[in-house]
């Protein structure tokens, strides 16, 4: 098989590319290039899940970055286990026709106990006094202890809040390489996230994304130049484009003011009691998921939903076959929110009783996804003294909250998930080996067949 890698560049998309990005731009002009028509939700784990299976989310349940767990009454975002992603993977099929075959996935998602022959991700150590400390998992275990010995611990927290620099798409980078390398796998598959911060914090207009795209740009320039060096394809991938957008929707404040939306308190706060509600919303950027405990109540809550401003559309039942949702994981409706809206999770009335977790980074213990966790509260006075001194009680072994984060969903200003009205604003796929592309738009379960053309596996989409 031919030696190939994927760089998935998060948000890249073909309107991104020009003065800012000197090397793709001018990489790419020997290169076939083909929008990627996107998945629903374009969310990560969604279009992750569709281009390493080549199916739908109807098939391989990746119905979003999280969903409800039905037999434990559970939210839950950003679980790791590849066991929840439904089929064969691209490397399971690659593997059936050439077993000296070999693949290293780095960083992308549900990377734990795939059957992929090298993996690392992000994996922080929660310790019992309350404590999270940077770290990653890796298959071998012993290619954890080897990259960080090399390259310093992972830095998790410039990897997401309002940390986030060019450093962890960096040293994600100074891995890939380095497993190459030590392991020389066939197929290497890279996440790069730099550009998924800013565009969301500050929209994709702001001119200080110029910044992002010559740091994500010298990253991509140095993978593509030591790959192509040894010989190897490469793909340049993107998994949604972030548009711009002014109006955060917080779908479960409706419903619990309709009477559908539980909740329990504690010490003072409000948490949503999911498994005791009618209804309840688990936002994913700017795909809503509603689950719905009596099915004769569906109709009347799609119609409640459709009356939000900011809701573009809601299917429900069979209807959601018209996006691939139609699957267990799935909820009962399905609301998907106009080109400038998205969907926060929030379901508190009073900020005074929100949980604790609502001003932290806290990605597993929210009902949703929050893009707010990437910014800092702006309206703390003295912010740095404020985080020096939490981080002095934290290395003298005090407990602290690290609560800094704004509970003011407006302060985004980019969010992706919804199909974009502009192909100039789709994800991208660009690759030398032009000829291996069917045509100018291509659908996201196509992806799968082109990585396995360039591997020298003959695909559904070049058969056509």
């Amino acid at each position: 098989m031919k030696k190939t890698i994927v760089l998935n560049v998060v948000g890249l998309t073909p309107g991104l590319l020009g003065e800012h990005t000197p090397f793709l731009s001018q990489w790419s002009k020997g290169a076939g290039r083909a929008a990627v028509h996107p998945v629903v939700p374009a969310v990560t784990c969604s279009a992750q899940a569709t281009y390493l299976t080549g199916q739908w989310p109807d098939a391989h349940g990746i119905v979003g970055n999280g969903w409800y767990f039905r037999d434990t009454c559970e939210i839950r975002f950003w679980h790791q286990s590849n066991k929840l992603v439904e089929g064969p993977k691209i490397w399971d099929v690659a593997k059936q026709r050439d077993p000296a075959f070999t693949c290293a996935n780095l960083f992308w998602w549900y990377n734990m106990y795939a059957t992929a022959d090298f993996s690392v991700t992000p994996r922080p150590q929660y310790l019992a006094d309350g404590r999270k400390l940077p770290d990653c998992y890796s298959h071998p275990a012993s290619l954890r202890d080897h990259l960080q010995a090399k390259f310093g611990p992972f830095p998790l927290f410039e990897f997401w809040g309002p940390r986030t620099s060019i450093r962890s798409s960096q040293w994600i980078a100074n891995a890939t390489m380095e497993v190459d390398r030590l392991h020389n796998p066939t197929l290497t598959l890279v996440y790069l996230p730099h550009l998924d911060y800013n565009l969301q914090r500050l929209g994709p207009n702001d001119p200080k994304i110029a910044t992002d795209l010559r740091e994500i740009d010298g990253v991509c320039g140095e993978l593509i130049e030591f790959y192509e060096g040894r010989g190897a394809q490469v793909i340049v991938l993107s998994e949604y484009g972030i548009t711009a957008v002014d109006r955060p929707v917080a779908l479960n404040r409706t419903l619990r003011q309709h009477g559908y939306l539980a909740t329990r308190e504690e010490r003072g706060t409000e948490l949503l009691d999911a498994g005791a509600s009618e209804a309840f919303a688990v936002a994913d950027h700017q795909v809503a998921h509603v689950y719905v405990k009596n099915p004769a109540r569906i109709a009347e809550i799609k119609a409640l939903i459709a009356r939000v401003p900011g809701v573009e559309r809601v299917l429900a039942g069979a209807e959601r076959e018209e996006v691939h949702l139609s699957h267990p994981r799935a909820g009962e409706v399905v609301a998907i929110a106009d080109a400038r809206s998205w969907f926060s999770y929030y379901y508190w009335l009073d900020d005074q009783r929100a949980p604790d977790f609502a001003r932290i980074v806290d990605i597993h213990k929210k009902p949703g996804y929050d893009p707010v966790e990437m910014l800092a509260d702006p309206t703390i006075r003295f912010l740095m003294p404020k985080v020096a001194l939490k981080l002095l009680r934290k290395r003298l072994g005090f407990r602290m909250l690290m609560d800094i984060i704004p509970l003011d969903a407006s302060l985004i200003r980019g969010s992706h998930g919804r199909v974009p009205d502009a192909q100039s604003e789709y994800p991208l796929l660009m690759t030398r080996s032009a000829a291996l592309l069917s045509a100018e738009v291509i659908q996201p379960t196509d992806v799968f067949d082109v990585i396995l053309a360039h591997l020298g596996v003959e695909s559904r989409v070049l058969a056509r």
